[in-house]
């Protein structure tokens, strides 16, 4: 599988692409994308598990590293040192790590420690509130609107067809916000006070989440605020200060790769009747066509957490992170077979456009976005996909 081509998308049909297809090719690309799936999970082995185990390897010295140049932290140079140790650290645990970790992609190795049941992360989040939130309702109900509380966060109007009130006046306050404090609005976000209103969550129900976040905030505050910088000594307000710009870091990294994953122009949004509605290859085609990726180099995907495959990711969100890259070229040629589109843009692009929807969609009105027509782009986008491709069928001959 090879391509040059520069341009990577025919000109946008007016219909929404799930108008295009015969139910007949909707299942025949639900089955390619579950055989694709399959294929991958049969030639998970020792290459993988390595991988994950040598990563939180290298996260668990970062993190000691950082800690320790931060004990003098008043000699300016070791606070720079120390910070930006300590952010990376915090952004490989939160992304490639914890959020990977708790969706089961490692489940398979049966590892005591290394799975979804018992793994927990460095964030405000309990692992709890987050399975339910993130694995459970978003990844369930992705992009279909009333539905997927991701969708804005309830907090903000991200798609034309949301009506507007009043209070997303203020929504580019919002973004700021979240964006510096992303982990304690994920925390957050599981209370749903939506559904308190609605009758379908009690306020017993609200306490208990509430005590398990406040338990964890907790622990949190202790650890970075209280804990570490008192073992500077002297340096106990500029410690402090470190793991605050630490975390900082961290969260406006998360911000810029989540929402890049659902709110691009590209992405398309589905009713609560096309939900009701959908088959087995209708799910598969609702992931793809509601999520955008970033194109990136390895080490990009790898900070990242792969989410810049969040098409990927969407498709088989129990599979492992590192294997999207090696699948992306194949996910290409299936959207290239069936004239569909394939969400991608380098990152500039992709915040850009989210950035610009939240603020036009403060005010009233708005209109959808053109969408992409059908990819005609590369098959190998991002470096380093090829060589993946061709060691895992490599490793496949040699089984």
């Amino acid at each position: 599988m090879s391509g040059t081509r520069a341009v990577e998308h025919r000109e946008a049909p007016a219909e929404h692409p799930l108008d295009r297809l015969t139910p007949e090719q909707i299942e025949e690309i639900g089955v390619q994308f579950k055989q694709l799936h399959d294929e991958v999970f049969d030639s998970l082995g020792d290459r993988d598990a390595r991988y994950i185990r040598s990563l939180i390897g290298l996260h668990r010295k970062l993190a000691v590293g950082g800690r320790v140049l931060l004990l003098p932290s008043l000699f300016p140079p070791a606070w720079l040192a120390g910070t930006a140790v300590l952010s990376l650290s915090k952004i490989l645990e939160n992304m490639e790590i914890g959020h990977n970790v708790m969706h089961g992609q490692w489940d398979w190795m049966n590892d005591p420690v290394i799975n979804s049941q018992v793994w927990d992360w460095d964030t405000a989040s309990t692992k709890e509130a987050w399975k339910h939130s993130h694995n459970f309702i978003h990844h369930t109900y992705t992009n279909v609107l009333g539905m997927d509380r991701d969708l804005g966060y309830e907090i903000m109007r991200i798609d034309p067809d949301q009506d507007w009130h009043p209070v997303y006046l203020l929504q580019p306050l919002y973004n700021l916000l979240l964006m510096g404090f992303f982990e304690w609005g994920v925390a957050l976000h599981d209370l749903d006070f939506t559904a308190v209103r609605a009758g379908k969550k009690s306020w017993l129900e609200v306490v208990k989440d509430f005590r398990g976040i406040l338990g964890k905030a907790r622990r949190q505050i202790v650890k970075d605020y209280i804990g570490w910088p008192l073992l500077s000594g002297p340096g106990f307000l500029t410690t402090f200060a470190a793991n605050f710009t630490a975390n900082v870091v961290r969260n406006v990294w998360s911000y810029a790769i989540i929402f890049c994953g659902h709110f691009p122009d590209q992405t398309f949004t589905f009713t609560p009747e096309q939900y009701e509605t959908e088959s087995e290859g209708g799910k598969y085609l609702r992931q793809l066509l509601g999520a955008a990726n970033i194109d990136g180099s390895p080490l990009f995907h790898v900070l990242s957490g792969n989410l810049g495959y969040q098409v990927e990711h969407h498709l088989f969100p129990d599979m492992p992170s590192t294997r999207y890259g090696e699948i992306a070229p194949r996910v290409r040629e299936i959207c290239e077979r069936y004239d569909l589109p394939y969400n991608t843009g380098p990152l500039q692009k992709q915040l850009g456009q989210v950035q610009r929807t939240i603020l036009r969609l403060a005010f009233p009105g708005g209109k959808p976005r053109p969408k992409p027509g059908a990819y005609d782009g590369p098959l190998f986008r991002s470096p380093g996909e090829r060589e993946l491709a061709e060691a895992a069928e490599a490793a496949s001959k040699s089984d």
